[in-house]
């Protein structure tokens, strides 16, 4: 008999949307390379680059719990593919700003780069819940670690092929040439999103709209075990945001240029990957809450070995390894999320969870840029790789349950049962 992972990837719907996220998250990351690069070649400026962050934090948290809500009572697959086919359309308008509508960027600079991502944030917001919520329904729950590990592969193999090939043709061939890439990639990932079968939605208790789009956030601080590990990537990921700094790095420190700043981009995501083929075998379901901290701790420490190396080869490696201990808390977070979350309740906890860990990735940018201008841009990437640390000893000393997490996996029989009536 196959192996659980395997056999989770026998189901067409779950496979179908697999492939598309993969699409998807290959675009995202080609976007946000080459607005990283056009920002600070515009601008010189890591502060420049940071706002890219902010631009989309505050439309995603202004957005996101509502956008939960209606992910428990709207068709959620409507919801995913509504918001590829508009993301497409900013990926056309950047495409654009660097083709017929260059006139654009020469009057108002960057603005109107920033405006674009301030509607990316929008639409992130919606689409982040909802991924999320409609993953559960398309796999067992007793599978949900394998899931979610696969989902983060192909997270993580786009974020190594998306960095790569957006550097590569940024030096070589221009920005306009890539967003035509993203464009079509976006395009796949709508078509393939068609093809996954809509799921029926739980159903919901009649409440008040106001305690409604309350209740994900009464749940999430409830429970230690899903509060503890979202705060800890939260802080992890806001004070670790090294990734944001890597403009500046690629040209101040590195001195390696566009395409160099492609490979750094990728090396977080080629770490991951390898995490994520030894989790296939070994998933972390036993000590998970152990591993959760040591993973993170282990993050922190390879972001202190990046902020002081001045050699390209040792920078890869310790981005490597950011990848390589954030993978294993990915997994287990999301594992978290589906497992402690009530079905007709997934929507708005996903979306806690997003405003918790997702918009803290462009905080992170914003803080990363600040700390940059006021104290330097190497002393402002180990501190946040100090804070990490302090965080993870904090989290370990006051959240005893998250430190005690157990997963357990049952035999494989259910899930062949619904793998033969997902067929």
């Amino acid at each position: 008999m196959d192996s659980p992972s395997r056999l989770v990837l026998r189901i067409p719907a779950f496979r179908n949307f697999l492939i598309a996220r993969l699409f998807m998250t290959f675009s995202v990351n080609m976007l946000g390379t080459v607005v990283m690069w056009q920002v600070y070649e515009i601008t010189k400026d890591n502060f420049s680059v940071g706002m890219i962050g902010l631009a989309e934090f505050v439309p995603f948290v202004i957005i996101t719990l509502f956008a939960g809500y209606l992910a428990d009572i709207i068709d959620r697959k409507k919801i995913i593919v509504v918001c590829t086919f508009l993301y497409s359309i900013c990926a056309l308008m950047l495409f654009l700003f660097t083709s017929e509508l260059s006139f654009v960027l020469t009057s108002v600079g960057v603005w109107a780069i920033y405006a674009i991502n301030f509607l990316i944030g929008f639409i992130r917001g919606f689409l982040s819940p909802a991924q999320s919520a409609f993953m559960a329904q398309l796999v067992p729950k007793e599978y949900y670690t394998y899931s979610s590990n696969w989902v983060n592969m192909a997270w993580h193999i786009g974020s190594v092929a998306g960095p790569a090939v957006a550097g590569l043709t940024y030096a070589f061939i221009g920005a306009n040439f890539a967003y035509g890439i993203i464009c079509c990639l976006v395009l796949l990932s709508f078509l393939l999103m068609l093809q996954v079968p809509k799921q029926p939605l739980p159903e919901q208790k009649r409440e008040p709209l106001t305690k409604s789009l309350g209740a994900g956030l009464d749940y999430v601080f409830s429970n230690q075990i899903i509060l503890g590990s979202i705060t800890l990537d939260m802080f992890a990921v806001l004070f670790g945001g090294a990734v944001a700094m890597l403009p500046g790095y690629a040209a101040e420190v590195l001195h390696v240029g566009a395409s160099g700043l492609g490979f750094l981009r990728a090396a977080p995501a080629i770490g991951a990957i390898i995490m994520g083929v030894i989790m296939t075998k070994y998933p972390p379901n036993r000590n998970a809450g152990r591993d959760l901290l040591v993973a993170v701790a282990g993050f922190g420490v390879a972001t202190i070995i990046f902020a002081f190396s001045t050699n390209y080869m040792l920078s890869l490696f310790a981005l490597a390894l950011t990848g390589f201990f954030d993978n294993v808390s990915m997994v287990i977070r999301g594992t978290i999320i589906q497992l402690y979350a009530p079905d007709e309740m997934r929507g708005r906890i996903s979306a806690v969870n997003s405003i918790f860990i997702g918009s803290s990735n462009e905080l992170g940018a914003f803080e990363s840029g600040v700390a940059a201008r006021a104290i330097g841009l190497v002393p402002s990437v180990a501190f946040g790789g100090f804070m990490t640390l302090i965080v993870v000893g904090i989290m370990a000393k006051f959240a005893p349950k998250l430190r005690a997490l157990d997963f357990t996996v049952k035999e494989d029989a259910q899930v062949m049962k619904v793998i033969k009536t997902m067929k």
